[in-house]
């Protein structure tokens, strides 16, 4: 029986041989995008292209792959339910077997699917690893162009809800002049992206690659955003300060100094110096280092252990996964408030047909050779950083922290609402945060009449 991860290899094979020179991609785009498919032309003359050409992506998982999911779930073997009436031990019996009846049963993966090749998909090769993005261009001139990165356990489904707002603001309340042209990239070893075969795609190797794919779009000048990895990806793009960044939007900054960091991990009482600020961030990163870290440990230094579960176990992967939905969107524990059940399985599911619970765990290994954590503060002296605290958040960074690192701080909001995911669990407040974020950059970084119309 062919497996899930055959499906994965035959659809990206089957793109192999459609490639479209660079030169073309831009009018590729707009003829697809203008045709309402998602899907662009495919040219023949592509075929004999350089390694850095971009080729149209389409997903077509097979109905055999989706049948063996069903009889896995099936066939779950339970554990005995938590002997506590809490989350403390983890994801309730109760709670997990009514998403899973529902997965087993009603849940239908092709409308994730449609809703996926409904929007412009591409893969590029970078340094000997194909990359799938998605690329929407505005319709609206001058559109700032912006790459998204998104985290762990998401994907570009959790950013799929502010495509609208940020490429056509003028149809969520907002000005044209507002636009934003988007690249949404697949992290390497998640979704339809490849799996490094080797050590070395940590952040640094991803920020690179990052400028090198906006760059290769004819993108001279744009900004980056992102939470989770993508806020750890834009931090390090803009100390790496390749000439194209104008500057970056995060909604879980690092900020934290090294000497709390330790000090948290070492159980040490919050200092008596602290602003209240500063407390409220010290107890909150105290319970995720001391009570709530144990899944990152597992995957910065197990990695390959954890995911022979993750491979073979729908139900296990589904439960890693909705542990951190209930604990980290601002929901108090009930992630249904925020996320519908058809949202969280298609992210879920995502990562089982392309068989990545492993590869994508391999990502925290990477970046653990490196040192420092998701919230130690890193210096970014030259390039403009913006900033959202949604209180959901893991910890609440204090401005006082991250003034002394983010050397040019052009904006700092703290908002009422949404939680770790912020696009997925906000969009329209997450979209009203990035406009008003890059709004100062969009004068600095604005082009020439020529250079936009060799960019369109």
């Amino acid at each position: 029986m062919k497996n899930a991860l055959f499906v994965v290899i035959t659809a990206t094979v089957a793109f192999s041989q459609t490639l479209l020179p660079v030169a073309s991609y831009a009018q590729t785009v707009a003829a697809a995008q203008v045709r309402g498919t998602g899907i662009p032309p495919v040219s023949k003359a592509g075929a004999a292209a350089a390694d850095n050409s971009v080729r149209p992506f389409h997903i077509n998982v097979s109905e055999e792959a989706l049948t063996d999911l069903r009889r896995r779930i099936k066939n779950t073997r339970w554990p005995e339910r938590e002997t506590v009436k809490d989350q403390s031990q983890g994801v309730q019996l109760a709670k997990i077997q009514e998403l899973v009846r529902y997965w087993g049963t009603d849940y239908d993966w092709r409308k994730a699917e449609a809703k996926l090749n409904a929007l412009p998909q591409f893969v590029t090769t970078i340094d000997g690893l194909d990359i799938q993005f998605v690329h929407i261009r505005s319709k609206h001139k001058n559109a700032l162009p912006l790459i998204m990165t998104h985290g762990w356990p998401g994907s570009v489904l959790e950013l799929t809800k502010v495509i609208g707002p940020l490429t056509d603001p003028t149809a969520y309340g907002g000005r044209a002049e507002d636009a934003f042209d988007l690249v949404l990239p697949t992290y390497p070893g998640y979704g339809f992206s490849g799996k490094p075969q080797a050590p070395g795609w940590g952040p640094d190797h991803v920020a690179r690659a990052w400028d090198e794919l906006m760059q290769r779009l004819g993108y001279k000048q744009y900004v980056s955003q992102g939470g989770d990895w993508g806020a750890i990806i834009s931090e390090v793009m803009a100390v790496q300060a390749p000439a194209g960044l104008l500057g970056i939007h995060i909604n879980m900054p690092g900020t934290v100094p090294p000497a709390v960091v330790k000090a948290v991990r070492s159980r040490e009482p919050v200092p008596a110096g602290f602003s209240p600020a500063e407390k409220a961030a010290y107890a909150s990163l105290d319970v995720f280092y001391n009570k709530g870290f144990g899944y990152a440990e597992m995957m910065n230094t197990r990695p390959q252990t954890l995911g022979y579960s993750l491979a073979d176990s729908p139900v296990g992967l589904a439960a890693f996964f909705y542990d951190k939905f209930a604990t980290w969107t601002y929901t108090g524990g009930e992630p249904e408030k925020s996320l519908t059940r058809d949202e969280m399985l298609d992210d879920i599911t995502l990562y089982w047909l392309t068989n990545t619970g492993t590869s994508s765990s391999r990502s925290y290994w990477d970046a653990a050779q490196l040192g420092g954590g998701p919230f130690t503060a890193i210096d970014i002296p030259k390039v403009p950083v913006a900033v959202t605290v949604f209180p959901g958040e893991i910890y609440q960074a204090p401005r006082s922290w991250a003034e002394q690192n983010f050397h040019k701080l052009i904006y700092w909001n703290e908002v009422g609402k949404g939680g770790h995911f912020a696009a997925w669990e906000e969009p329209a407040l997450f979209s009203t945060e990035l406009r008003a974020a890059f709004k100062p950059l969009r004068k600095a970084g604005s082009l020439s009449t020529a250079d936009a119309k060799k960019q369109r």
